[in-house]
C-alpha cells in the first residue's frame, strides 16, 4: 500500500504592488515614529496573499538592533496599498527585556527584610486546614489543643512535610555535607541536639551547641560535626614544681620578749 504524503502548504505568491509599495511603507512608520528614527529599508516578509511587512532599521539609540515593521495589504483588484500595521519589532541583535517571572517565583529565601510580606496562596500543597474551632471548649482542653497547636487555621499537611524533611536531609546540614563526611560524630548521639517534636523528630533535630556550624539550625540526626559532646581531649596534668630553697643566705630575725 503506497503512504499517503500530507499535502505541503500552500505559500503565497509575493503581491507585486505590495512588494514595490517600499515609500508608502516609510511614510508610514514616518508617521507613526519621525524621520529621525526611521533608518534604510531592510527587506521585505510576504504574510499571505497581497499581505507584505516592510522593514525599516530603527536609528534611536535606545532602540540598537530593533526595526520599524509596517504590513501592507491591498484588495482584490486594487492598484493602491493599505496600511495595516505599523510596529516596533527587535531584531536579532536587539536588546530587550528578560522574559517576564511572577514575583512569587522570582522572591528566593532570604529575600525577606523587615517589614516584608510575602503570602500564602490559599491552595498551597504544604498546608492543610487546622482545626480551629474551640470558642465553646473548656480550659483543660484549650490546654492540649495550644500544646499540640491544633488551634491554628492551617497547619503543615504530608506533602509539607516531606519537601521540608527531602530539603533539610539534602542540605547544609543533611548527612551529604563535606563537614558530616570528615568525622564520625553524629548528631544522634549529641548531647546538644535536641530533637523535634512531632514526627519530623524521628530524623531531625536541632543544634544548641554555640561552636558548631549546625547552632540553632535545623540538623539531621545522622549529620556530625566536629563540635559533639563526645569529642573529648584528654589533656595531661602539668607538673607540680618543687618547693624552691634559698640556700645562699640567712636572715636574721630579732624577737623581743613580751611580760605575761
Amino acid at each position: 500500500m503506497t503512504p499517503v504524503k500530507s499535502p505541503e502548504p500552500v505559500r503565497a505568491k509575493p503581491d507585486a504592488v505590495c512588494v514595490a509599495a517600499v515609500e508608502p511603507a516609510r511614510e508610514a512608520a514616518i508617521a507613526e515614529a519621525g524621520a529621525a528614527q526611521v533608518g534604510e529599508h531592510l527587506g521585505h516578509l510576504v504574510e499571505g496573499e497581497r499581505l507584505v511587512t516592510h522593514y525599516f532599521a530603527s536609528t534611536h539609540p535606545g532602540y540598537r538592533g530593533w526595526r520599524w515593521a509596517v504590513t501592507l495589504t491591498r484588495a482584490s483588484r486594487a492598484k493602491t496599498v493599505t496600511v495595516n500595521e505599523v510596529v516596533m519589532l527587535p531584531g536579532d541583535e536587539a536588546v530587550v527585556a528578560p522574559e517576564w517571572v511572577p514575583w512569587s517565583e522570582r522572591v528566593q529565601p532570604g529575600d525577606l527584610r523587615p517589614g516584608d510580606l510575602f503570602p500564602t496562596h490559599a491552595d498551597d500543597p504544604r498546608l492543610e486546614p487546622g482545626f480551629t474551632d474551640t470558642a465553646d471548649a473548656p480550659e483543660d482542653v484549650l490546654s492540649v489543643v495550644e500544646e499540640l497547636g491544633l488551634g491554628r487555621e492551617r497547619v503543615l499537611s504530608p506533602f509539607g512535610r516531606e519537601e521540608a524533611a527531602e530539603r533539610w536531609y539534602g542540605g547544609e546540614f543533611g548527612p551529604a555535607s563535606a563537614i558530616a563526611q570528615a568525622v564520625p560524630y553524629k548528631c544522634y548521639s549529641c548531647g546538644y541536639w535536641i530533637r523535634l517534636a512531632d514526627s519530623l523528630g524521628q530524623a531531625f533535630g536541632v543544634c544548641a551547641n554555640e561552636m558548631a556550624p549546625g547552632e540553632a539550625r535545623v540538623v539531621a540526626y545522622d549529620y556530625g560535626c566536629g563540635a559533639h559532646s563526645d569529642a573529648t581531649i584528654d589533656l595531661a596534668e602539668p607538673p607540680t614544681p618543687d618547693h624552691a630553697f634559698d640556700t645562699t643566705g640567712y636572715d636574721t630575725l630579732n624577737l623581743t620578749p613580751t611580760e605575761d
